[in-house]
């Protein structure tokens, strides 16, 4: 939740946040949960080989990510960028120690969409110096994030949630939520539309995060659907369908567009050219070509240098190109192959919890559209990302037998959830 809102230091007016590591108030409070979660998963008697032996492409990842630190042009800053992702990855692992990691994600989902819709609705309203920013000639709702885009990704996050929510609890009727706990939700999922709607419905309304929340709400039905007419679906065709969305979100930064579904954004009064991000593309890469294979580093290209060079550009606007900046084609695979073997794990939890299984599958797809016109996948210190990191990480349990899950559990070996 630290990582999803405005850095401290803009909160409090200092403004000496750095690109990809924060402030030092965040960086001193990362540490310190760091330390903090250390302690519980030694106390709980975590079994870290395990743990990593069940989540091979993430590991293969994470230590790719340290690797390209010593091509960087700022190795201090890259490294202090790779702490944070190693942070994220050790928060996943004190999930998957918890008696239930399932309903740990769901918990630390939920508990954090309380506070980040609230308090971006109470911002927008009330504070509007800190919940929006002037865009052009225009107003846009940034609530506790900094850009539009950024807070229709909570948004959209939280409806998307809360759906899930609903339908999971008409489907499985062993532990139905509190009636209070319904109330809010429904409460937290009104207002989460509201925020995602904007200030209006021009260009101030994040379309990217609404399509994608359209995607995934369509993704989801169909699961639906098949489990009605009892129509099971294989999991490489889920991979192909994940692989396929990843090579055109990758063909569209060398193409200088979209592949196909260019006359259906402008049919919503958006030009084709993706509000300029077809400009920005076509920019940067260049700077790929010159760095194909490894790119420049975690965090090595996007630096103050090279933003002021291109005109102030915050962002390449494809998650795809990001990745390649900074990681190459090497990189790209490597995350790819992450995305493909968490499409394999929430395939094998639809045996087992259907509904978490499609919402994850469904949450994955989103995830590979959202990145064709913003980026986030580079990461796992957003709120995609490190859903994600939870989700994959927690399902462990799914390929362990009971005995196995005793040496990951020492404290409690009863967390086989079935």
């Amino acid at each position: 939740m630290i990582a999803t809102g405005t850095d401290v230091a803009v909160w409090v007016g200092r403004g000496d946040a750095e690109p990809g590591t924060g402030s030092p108030y965040q960086r001193r409070l990362l540490i310190f949960l760091f330390c903090f979660a250390m302690v519980v998963l030694y106390k709980r008697r975590f079994d870290f080989y395990k743990a990593m032996k069940h989540n091979l492409w993430l590991m293969v990842l994470i230590f790719y990510m340290f690797v390209s630190i010593f091509w960087t042009d700022a190795p201090y800053a890259s490294l202090k960028r790779w702490i944070k992702e190693l942070i994220a990855v050790i928060m996943a692992f004190i999930i998957l120690s918890e008696t239930n990691p399932q309903n740990a994600v769901q918990s630390v989902l939920r508990r954090s969409i309380y506070i980040l819709i609230p308090l971006s609705l109470v911002l927008v309203i009330a504070f509007p110096a800190y919940g929006t920013k002037p865009l052009g000639n225009e107003i846009m709702w940034v609530g506790v994030t900094t850009h539009k885009n950024l807070l229709g990704r909570i948004c959209y996050i939280a409806v998307f949630f809360f759906v899930w929510v609903f339908v999971d609890s008409r489907l499985r009727r062993d532990n139905p939520p509190q009636d209070y706990l319904k109330y809010i939700d429904m409460l937290i999922l009104g207002m989460a539309v509201f925020l995602l709607k904007g200030p209006g419905l021009g260009k101030m309304m994040s379309f990217t995060s609404i399509a994608t929340l359209a995607s995934g709400l369509g993704a989801f039905s169909g699961f639906l659907l098949l489990k009605k007419f009892k129509r099971p679906i294989g999991a490489n065709v889920l991979k192909i369908v994940i692989l396929v969305c990843i090579v055109l979100g990758t063909t569209a930064v060398f193409v200088g567009g979209l592949v196909f579904g260019g006359e259906i954004i402008s049919s919503f009064g958006r030009e084709e050219t993706l509000t300029g991000r077809t400009s920005i593309w076509a920019a940067l890469l260049p700077f790929v070509m010159k760095e194909p294979i490894i790119g420049y580093g975690i965090s090595g290209f996007w630096t103050k240098e090279t933003k002021a060079a291109l005109g102030n550009v915050p962002s390449s606007h494809n998650g795809y190109l990001d990745t390649l900046l900074d990681y190459g084609f090497v990189g790209l695979f490597l995350f790819t192959m992450f995305f493909l073997s968490s499409c394999a794990k929430a395939h094998k939890l639809m045996h087992y919890n259907y509904t978490l299984g499609s919402f994850w599958i469904s949450f994955l797809f989103m995830i590979v559209i959202y990145n064709i016109a913003e980026g986030s996948i580079g990461e796992f210190t957003n709120q995609q990302m490190a859903i994600l990191l939870f989700l994959s990480v927690s399902s462990v349990m799914v390929k362990q037998d009971e005995s196995d899950m005793k040496s990951l559990h020492m404290s409690d070996p009863q967390n086989l959830d079935k």
